[in-house]
């Protein structure tokens, strides 16, 4: 149910599902202040429910019955549109609580030291309403982790970087995940520029005592580790600082790359894009174009530096609309980049201007910094 009436509510999402005690259904009311008001109610109650209350508060509702969709639309004036039908849809095969269909990777009961200690969950170990979001959030990029993480499997020990890592909701996780689910010897670096968060984090880590996890207040273009990382990640690294992030990564010869970009305003400001006068006469639209453009030519420049490429959404874009994710796997068979090249020269023409990564990342056979892999148990007898 959406197109809300009520503007302090986005969704409310009603699912039926079966336990011992028979049918039931689950009601999720997804407010903008970032809270999701949860019921378990009759089927009675629930039918009630879509019938009868939510079109006093939604404007569009939609039911799904095995394979038949009805779609009940109010008009502006208040006058009911039905689209679709529910006439002949196989008979719904009803499972277990959609709780349990979360597996997620990060729970509660798995990580409830740190997730307290970061304000994600209470004493009881409930997650806090304004932190749902948030919560989601790092397990989808934990999943992202876990997605490309099979050429790590053979190390016996995985150095990590998180470049602007904030407040390291995603530092710590990722330690974890590595440490006590991979079950990796880990070592793993929070960089980030503001000292009162690094301050907090550095105390966070001593007093859970998690051991190979430490943070530097330093600018990330600045730092130089002691050893080539295996992975780079970042969440949310404003503007150019995603750029940074990425030119360090590659750089430094990482492995893998996941950064999620946060706002990007360079190419937006910098750009003349006079074939493009029908987007850009428009400021919004040439900023939703600019922010499309920047990362393109983002995963187009970490290619031309030897990487495979996959951009994708990482969360559900109502949890964020900064969800794009820039995933970046060394390609040590990659091909020839000259057909990259023209491709990235042909769009700077495009757009009169060039991309702030392509000043940091010039030469596409630059040789990054020499530095050794991460010492392993084997290496070190």
């Amino acid at each position: 149910m959406s197109k809300l009436c009520d503007k302090n509510i986005k969704k409310t999402v009603i699912t039926f599902f079966g336990d011992g005690e028979g049918l039931k259904a689950k009601s999720e009311t997804f407010m903008r202040d970032g809270k999701c008001i949860q019921k378990i109610l009759t089927p009675d109650d629930a039918l009630d429910f879509i019938t009868s209350k939510a079109p006093d508060i939604y404007r569009q509702t939609d039911v799904f019955a095995g394979n038949k969709t009805l779609s009940l639309l109010i008009s502006s004036k208040g006058v009911p549109h039905i689209t679709g039908s529910l006439e002949g849809a196989k008979t719904a095969v009803y499972e277990d609580s959609p709780d349990k269909k979360k597996n997620y990777i990060l729970t509660p009961e798995n990580g409830s030291d740190f997730l307290f200690a970061l304000g994600i969950t209470d004493r009881t170990g409930r997650i806090h309403d304004k932190k749902q979001a948030k919560y989601r959030q790092i397990n989808k990029f934990l999943e992202q982790i876990e997605a490309v993480c099979p050429p790590l499997m053979q190390k016996d020990s995985i150095f990590m970087l998180d470049l602007c890592c904030g407040k390291s909701y995603l530092t710590f996780a990722a330690h974890w995940y590595f440490q006590t689910v991979l079950k990796k010897k880990t070592v793993t670096v929070g960089v980030d520029l503001k000292p009162d968060v690094i301050e907090t984090c550095t105390g966070i880590s001593r007093k859970l005592g998690m051991e190979g996890l430490s943070f530097v207040c330093m600018n990330v273009s600045e730092y130089k580790p002691e050893f080539h990382p295996d992975i780079v990640i970042s969440l949310h690294a404003c503007d150019i600082a995603t750029d940074y992030v990425l030119s360090s990564a590659v750089n430094l010869g990482a492995e893998i790359i996941l950064s999620t970009p946060c706002c990007q305003h360079q190419l937006g400001r910098d750009m003349k894009p006079g074939n493009l006068d029908f987007i850009s006469r428009y400021p919004i639209l040439k900023q939703k174009f600019a922010s499309v453009v920047t990362d393109a030519l983002r995963a187009l420049i970490l290619e031309i530096n030897g990487y495979s490429v996959t951009v994708c959404e990482f969360t559900d874009p109502e949890e964020t609309p900064k969800n794009i994710m820039i995933r970046a796997v060394k390609n040590r068979s990659a091909r020839p980049v000259a057909d990259k090249m023209q491709m990235l020269k042909e769009a700077e023409t495009l757009l009169g201007a060039e991309p702030f990564l392509r000043t940091l990342l010039p030469v596409p056979d630059a040789k990054p910094l020499v530095l050794p892999n991460y010492p392993t148990e084997r290496n070190k007898k």
